[in-house]
């Protein structure tokens, strides 16, 4: 028994079972691991005791790598990228399977170069740029939260607020450059912007008075929200010398990203030149990482292990999280067969390299399995889940939002990719359904700077001296409504006032100036004006400018201050009554159908009465002045020919109801024709004008023109007109004398036109409907106020009183009245014709049913039956039966005999009464001759 087993055991040892012992012969007893990282950093120091303890944990742990231990080897970068990457090699020199880090960025692009050649996995808790991706640097596994989303929940902040511009304060290298990128995106999808964008050179060379010149540049500007996306030295500086110019008080707005609040976790001291007080109502960005057993109990170990002197932030944790994450992908990286081996590169050699050593760099040969084993890992560790999704990004991103308060800061809500701005940890939210809605982005109240919770408004005049550039037309007609003062740069009209008494509401100074544009010899294009606001030769436009789809597209228009709408002027004439007055109630369709169901009706009723009614039989002349009769007569209500039949009853009961109908409208339309004075145009509204091919008048500039155009009619048609003294003598001269037929125009010109042109009449109804407003540039906050003031100049009547101060003039006489058809239409009683036909033709339907049942009832004439063809023979019988009188003998008889009964009951009740009478008097006779 005892040689059994020694054999066994030496078939083991040489490897006959390797599936079962392959675990324990490719395991190493160390795995080499690198760190590079910035030591004397605020990350760094944090970082270092946070990878050592990490490293501890898992050597201590005999349920991951049993027999194998780890040995992490530490190289200080000191933030420089040449250091990294030399450092990075010399790892190379020593077999190293995995690199921790780097922290910083700039040096992460460069050595994820050589991690990338020599298939050494790199995992950096530390380097944010979104531009890290995995497409380019393979090798690269980001083991922390990329700027991108913390770029989001700063532009999702921005628009929770209202505010439409930023400016950014950045760090001039690849973390703040491409940080910016990324927000410049995010904020453009919410319709935001960065107004402007100040670099911070990332070297030493950066002192007060350079700061001190960025901020004064900052504060000319007219956006009042700063993002400030810097390292803590520079940082710092900002924020001190802000406070200094006054900028951290009222209407201003900081937004800091992470690198502050990782400073103030750490319970690092301040710098000389900062205290507490120059970052008051700061609000700031922290990397979220839920609450659980273990991260408080890694909090009470860490405060043992530093005294307190430390303090531990994110960054930390992430680090220990990467040793983990990487010790795991280690054990499943044995589980699979993986070896730890490496090979020369044959192109290294090929380069001679001198007194470098390069030959000593070596590749890792299972680097790929390893690589995919840290991509696959799903664990849970003190930042939470640790797992990644398809674009190699830490799954469940979210970040704390603080607001800086006093001598310690307070959390108003919490950031996450999941549901957007919350007051409530983003663990919950992950329970239920994802909802980004306007209504369910909540944060808590903030204290601003300047100490005050009212939200700063975020954008002020630019404070360079500048004025508004106000863009106004330079009108030649209409001129109530906007007109240059001669010999003056000074406008004044209806718009003009309007927008000075807006202005005047607002909360805060507007400097501006009027510009006029066009020549002054005729109206100026709208369209060109509202173009010149995108250019940037005007900063807003003031007067007289529709609001149209076309140009709400490139600018913002403010609340309409009056209503407009395309109508259409024409001339007209009084019509006197005449002698054939009495016509014009009915338009020549309506008298057709008319008298087309009078006679149907006629002929229906002769149908169904012809059989059993004497009254509608005889010879074929008395029938037809029957038909004629009857039907003419029903319009009175005095036809004498009683109907017998049921389905004749039916049908002229409907009729009546029709005449009815018929014979009111038509006197009330006469009344009115008779005792109204009419007016007549040829003109009957915008589809008179777009059927004909007369010229058509309309004002110089006004979008009118392209909007008849777009309608289909020709622009050789379309004349232009300048003044209201140029509208009449075109409407007066007429389409022969080289005028128009009509004008259209939008209705406020027509208003104060027709004040004083009594000869001309708005005729059909407004086709279209807008409004005048002032425009802006897109997304200018200017036009939102200035909504908020003419809402408020509307309803307190302010906006009334301008109008009437300007627009209000003596009208025509018959000023209200408008021109339209004073004829009844068909469409207005087509549904009582169509009652009426459907009555007509179901009566002779029935009445042809029982025909047709009757006539197969009746036997045929043999003799005619066997002389002709049954078609003929048919058709014969069917119009005998239509013509002959029906048979009403059986009932006549019985009514007769009835009657006759009555009549001798009657005859005998009489007779017995005369009997009766005479008996008495008889006896009467007889008492007096025997007195």
């Amino acid at each position: 028994m005892n040689h059994t087993w020694f054999i066994l055991s030496l078939l083991l040892y040489v490897g006959v079972f390797p599936y079962g012992f392959s675990k324990n012969v490719s395991r190493p007893a160390i795995v080499k691991i690198g760190a590079i990282f910035t030591f004397n950093s605020t990350i760094g120091r944090v970082a270092k005791i946070a990878m050592e303890e990490a490293v501890k944990d898992v050597n201590s742990n005999s349920s991951i790598l049993p027999g194998t231990k780890l040995n992490l080897t530490m190289q200080d970068s000191n933030c420089s990228g040449f250091f990294g990457m030399v450092e990075a090699l010399e790892f190379m020199e020593t077999d190293t399977v995995a690199i921790i880090g780097p922290q910083s960025s700039v040096v992460a692009h460069i050595i994820s170069q050589v991690a990338n050649e020599l298939k050494v996995p790199l995992l950096s808790f530390g380097a944010t740029d979104p531009t890290l991706s995995s497409l380019q640097f393979p090798f690269f596994v980001r083991t922390t939260q990329s700027d991108l989303y913390e770029m989001t929940a700063v532009a999702d902040i921005v628009d929770h607020y209202g505010w439409k511009a930023v400016i950014a304060i950045f760090i001039d290298d690849d973390y703040g450059r491409n940080g910016m990128l990324a927000l410049e995106d995010k904020l453009a999808e919410r319709r935001c912007r960065i107004s402007y964008k100040a670099g911070i050179s990332p070297g030493s060379g950066v002192n007060r008075g350079g700061i001190m010149d960025l901020l004064i540049k900052v504060a000319l500007m007219e956006s009042r929200i700063i993002v400030l996306h810097v390292n803590p030295d520079s940082g710092f500086l900002v924020l001190s010398v802000a406070q200094y110019l006054g900028m951290m008080g009222n209407g201003y707005v900081w937004i800091a990203t992470d690198w502050l609040s990782y400073f103030l976790d750490s319970a690092a001291p301040l710098p000389l030149e900062n205290n507490i007080d120059s970052m008051q109502g700061v609000l700031v960005l922290r990397q979220h990482t839920p609450e659980s057993d273990r991260k408080r109990a890694f909090f009470s170990r860490w405060k043992k292990l530093t005294g307190g002197s430390l303090g531990l932030h994110s960054y930390g944790l992430y680090a220990y999280d990467s040793v983990w994450l990487l010790a795991h992908a280690l054990e499943a990286f044995f589980e699979q067969g993986g070896v730890i081996s490496f090979s020369n590169d044959s192109r290294i050699h090929s380069l001679g390299g001198g007194n470098l050593h390069l030959e000593a760099m070596s590749i890792f040969d299972d680097g790929n399995l390893l690589l995919k084993n840290i991509l696959q890992s799903n664990l849970v560790g003190l930042t939470g889940p640790i797992k990644f999704n398809s674009d190699r990004s830490l799954i469940l991103p979210a970040y704390d939002i603080i607001n800086v308060i006093g001598t310690g800061s307070r959390r108003i809500g919490y950031w996450s990719n999941y549901s957007g701005l919350s007051v409530v940890p983003p663990e919950t939210l992950y329970e239920r359904p994802p909802n980004r809605s306007s209504t369910n982005q909540k944060l808590y109240s903030v204290i601003w700077p300047g100490e005050t919770l009212t939200k700063p408004r975020g954008w002020v005049f630019p404070n360079n001296g500048k004025l508004l550039r106000i863009g106004v037309p330079n009108r030649v007609g209409y001129r109530e409504f906007v007109s240059k003062i001669q010999g003056t740069e000074n406008f004044k009209g209806f718009c003009i006032d309007v927008f000075t008494a807006a202005v005047n509401l607002l909360p805060y100074a507007v400097p501006y100036q009027f510009i006029p544009f066009g020549d002054g010899r005729k109206n100026p294009s709208y369209e060109e004006l509202v173009h010149s606001i995108t250019t940037g030769q005007f900063d807003a436009a003031v007067g007289d400018i529709t609001i149209v789809t076309n140009r709400t597209k490139i600018v913002d228009f403010t609340q309409p201050f009056a209503a407009s709408g395309l109508v259409v002027v024409a001339p007209f004439k009084k019509l006197n009554s005449g002698a054939w007055a009495f016509l014009r109630p009915f338009n020549a369709r309506m008298w057709t159908i008319t008298a087309c169901f009078f006679l149907v009706i006629g002929i229906v009723v002769w149908i169904l009465e012809h059989r059993i009614n004497d009254e509608f039989r005889g010879p074929p002349k008395r029938q037809l002045i029957t038909i004629l009769w009857f039907s003419l007569s029903t319009m009175f209500f005095a036809h004498r020919e009683n109907t017998v039949s049921t389905l004749g009853r039916m049908v002229l009961i409907i009729w009546l109801f029709v005449v009815l109908i018929i014979n009111s409208s038509y006197t009330a339309s006469l009344t009115s024709i008779l005792t109204v004075q009419q007016l007549s145009s040829p003109i009957k509204g915008i589809e008179s004008l777009k059927e004909g091919d007369e010229p058509i008048g309309y004002q110089v500039g006004s979008f009118a023109e392209h909007y008849l155009e777009e309608l289909g009619i020709s622009k050789s048609r379309l004349v232009e007109l300048g003044s209201p003294e140029a509208y009449a003598q075109a409407l007066q001269n007429g389409p022969k004398k080289g005028g128009v037929v009509a004008i259209v125009d939008e209705l406020p010109y027509i208003e104060l036109f027709l004040s004083s042109q009594c000869k001309y009449r708005v005729v059909g109804q407004e086709f279209t409907k807008s409004g005048w407003g002032f425009a802006f540039p897109r997304d200018s906050p200017l036009a939102i106020d200035l909504s908020t003031t003419i809402l408020q100049l509307s309803e307190n009547g302010d906006l009334q009183r301008i109008h009437d101060k300007w627009l209000l003039h003596s009208a025509c006489s018959s000023d209200s009245t408008e021109i339209e058809s004073d004829q009844l239409q068909l469409k207005s009683f087509w549904g009582l014709f169509l009652i009426c036909g459907v009555a007509c033709f179901s009566a002779l339907f029935i009445y042809f049913v029982q025909i047709i049942l009757r006539l197969c009832r009746t036997p045929p004439d043999s003799v005619s039956e066997g002389s002709n063809s049954s078609l003929s023979v048919g058709v014969r019988r069917l119009f005998s039966l239509l013509d002959e009188k029906e048979d009403l003998s059986n009932q006549g008889s019985k009514r007769r005999k009835v009657e006759r009964s009555l009549s001798d009951n009657s005859k005998e009740s009489e007779l017995g009464s005369i009997t009766r009478r005479q008996t008495e008097i008889t006896a009467g006779s007889n008492i007096n001759s025997s007195s």
